[in-house]
């Protein structure tokens, strides 16, 4: 099954590579014409970007009781953003990929799928504070439009709904199990007239809830370690705009810190909201219009966007994909002896 499963995943990344190939000729063209020294540096800080993100897994793990090696930890992370790429879901895809490495390794499955909506719920908050300070600069410069506020509303909507389910787990384990059966239900009911079978069992739905509302449980109290986290998040977004500074310094092209903080903004915004692979094709052109309206000339936001895409989105990709591979070979004897719940 887990030969299957790899298959099918390497699969997806090269259908992904050969749709994007068109894509990839351009990219390699801009590159070379880029300043070296700040393309190295602009991957330092995305391979930093890496390791901030598992380190952010690394305490969310700790707060809901279970002890993780921070290497093995970079592995999972890598090979789940490999994961929510190629299979995107709302940052969902990936939390497949924990809560697999969870049951070989002995751990909770719901405790981990806590850690796993955490993260994306942590990350959702610290980018609307991002995000606000992208649309106070466009608003400054009369760029706003309908566009970027019907996305805000729809990350707004998306983040609301994970609190939402959050909050049910804290408050009763039936309560989270009925909301959990009811999607279970109504995904069921999507999927049937393609796979002609349920999808989802939902009687699993309710001892699911009770797995994740242990979890939960272990957070009342420790309000102030949440902290923490949000701080990671927050830091990992700090690390991309410094990335988009040293794509702008690659290609020689001046820069204020209110048109890196709103070009980021609004590309990252579609990147989550696009239904395409990590915004693949909609956040280039969306990208580049958001930076041609902040002053960037036309041909160059182009280059920009197309050199920062290659930077935060092939570059973690490949290695993503090597980081899934690496997990799929861990022994298994070897990975069910390591960590256990505490």
């Amino acid at each position: 099954m887990r030969k299957i499963i790899v298959i099918i995943v390497l699969l997806l990344a090269i259908g992904l590579i050969l749709v994007s190939f068109s894509e990839l000729q351009n990219i390699v063209d801009t590159l070379q014409h880029s300043n070296w020294r700040f393309l190295v540096a602009a991957l330092l800080f995305e391979l930093i970007w890496m390791y901030n993100s598992a380190t952010t897994y690394s305490v969310l793990f700790r707060l809901v009781g279970i002890k993780e090696k921070s290497h093995h930890l970079v592995l999972v992370a890598t090979a789940a953003n490999f994961v929510n790429v190629i299979a995107p879901s709302v940052g969902l895809g990936g939390m497949a990929v924990f809560i697999n490495d969870a049951k070989q390794r002995n751990h909770s499955a719901g405790r981990v799928t806590v850690v796993g909506v955490l993260y994306i719920l942590f990350g959702y908050i610290a980018f609307l504070c991002v995000l606000a300070l992208g649309l106070i600069v466009l608003i400054r410069r009369n760029d706003l439009n309908a566009g970027e506020l019907t996305a805000t509303a729809i990350l707004l909507l998306i983040a609301t709904a994970i609190g939402f389910l959050l909050y049910l787990g804290y408050k009763s384990a039936d309560e989270l199990g009925r909301a959990l059966a009811w999607l279970s239900r109504l995904v069921n009911r999507i999927l049937r007239p393609f796979i002609h079978r349920d999808y989802l069992q939902v009687e699993r739905a309710y001892s699911f809830a009770q797995e994740m509302a242990d979890g939960i449980t272990l957070l009342r109290g420790r309000q102030r370690e949440l902290f923490w986290p949000f701080l990671f998040s927050l830091n990992n977004y700090a690390l991309l705009i410094c990335v988009l500074a040293f794509t702008f310094l690659a290609l020689g092209t001046p820069f204020s810190i209110g048109t890196l903080v709103a070009g980021f903004s609004i590309g990252y915004l579609f990147l989550i909201v696009s239904p395409t692979p990590s915004g693949l094709g909609v956040v280039e052109g969306v990208m580049t219009v958001a930076l041609n309206t902040l002053r960037v000339p036309l041909g160059t936001a182009a280059l920009i966007t197309l050199t920062y895409r290659a930077v935060t989105f092939w570059f973690p990709l490949a290695v993503g994909a090597v980081a899934f591979r690496l997990l799929q070979k861990e022994p298994k004897e070897q990975v069910a002896a390591d960590g256990k719940i505490e």
